[in-house]
């Protein structure tokens, strides 16, 4: 374990609903007197097993939530952080390599290096106010950015420090179409922490017998999307049906949304455009369409066709988060 610096041009972009889970179990932590720090992962290097901006909480009583390893070095950085929080210090740098003692025994041997910043929950240090601002702003669908300073521990609101993490709003995706493929893309949208609507106003489609579990919006895409769509916003739209789809499709490219996508052959992809270039929509825009919608995956039936999509619209928004 070695204190360090961090490079200045260190920016995180990740943005994932775990580390908002974790930082919203924390705030509760402190909010029910309990003394807690938050671990991030502020520098990666090689195959190391987590992206920078992982969070793990930790409570005093050695209780955590999240992960800055996937289990390689929790053990040693949840011990640092109670010491910590018994000493009421501010904070600590912790570095590992596939070198380390420590890390070797806890299982560090993917040849990678992290560096981890961990901040006590307090008022200087990493602010429990600055957290519920955070989980306010994604909640309400904005992004929120909170920066850090290594040497001092301190974190403020905004890009002004030497570590950034930024915080998107919970990704959402809108699928267009009760039909198969809505039906196995809705777990996998699922399993990666997205959270899905299926939109339909077709009844014989729209059962609730077919989507256990998932409430069903009945109203047309238009409506159904009026005023929720967001940077972390995906749209896929499933029908053929022109009269559903190129409505869904507009609704999205009049917003923020970071995936697009609609499913048809190229012939038929070709015939929506030219029938959104009617409606007024530019070349840039209709180019934000993935049509046919997927990665090109050999996909046969609406399991692969699904999982194409899920893969398709994962990798666009790795994209969007790069500054």
């Amino acid at each position: 374990m070695v204190r360090r610096g961090i490079r200045n041009d260190d920016v995180t972009g990740v943005g994932r609903d775990e580390d908002l889970t974790t930082l919203a179990t924390a705030l509760g932590w402190i909010q029910a007197g309990h003394g807690v720090a938050i671990a991030t992962v502020i520098t990666t290097w090689g195959s190391a097993p987590r992206r920078e901006g992982s969070h793990l909480a930790i409570r005093a009583d050695g209780l955590f939530e999240g992960s800055v390893s996937g289990g390689c070095v929790e053990a040693d950085v949840i011990l640092a952080a109670q010491d910590m929080i018994s000493a009421q210090a501010g904070h600590a740098v912790l570095d590992y390599g596939v070198a380390d003692t420590v890390a070797w025994t806890a299982g560090l041997a993917c040849g990678g290096r992290i560096s981890i910043l961990v901040q006590r929950l307090a008022a200087d240090a990493l602010p429990p106010a600055l957290v519920a601002d955070v989980l306010a702003a994604t909640a309400a669908g904005q992004m929120a950015t909170i920066s850090s300073d290594p040497a001092t521990g301190r974190a403020v609101a905004g890009e002004v420090g030497p570590f950034v993490r930024r915080y998107p709003p919970p990704r959402r995706l809108f699928i267009i179409g009760a039909v198969h493929i809505a039906q196995a893309l809705v777990p996998l949208a699922d399993g990666l922490g997205v959270v899905p609507t299926v939109i339909d106003p077709r009844g014989l489609f729209a059962a609730d017998a077919r989507f256990a579990g998932l409430d069903l919006d009945r109203r047309w895409p238009d409506e159904a999307l009026e005023a929720v769509l967001n940077p972390a916003s995906a749209v896929v739209a499933l029908t053929h049906d022109p009269k559903i789809d190129d409505v869904a499709l507009a609704a999205a490219l009049r917003s923020p949304a970071y995936y697009i996508a609609a499913l048809g052959s190229r012939k038929n992809h070709a015939g929506r455009l030219e029938r959104l270039a009617a409606q007024g929509f530019g070349p840039d825009d209709l180019a934000r369409i993935h049509g046919p919608a997927g990665l090109a995956i050999g996909a046969t039936g609406p399991a692969e066709i699904a999982l194409s999509i899920a893969a398709q619209m994962t990798a666009a928004w790795r994209n969007a988060l790069t500054p």
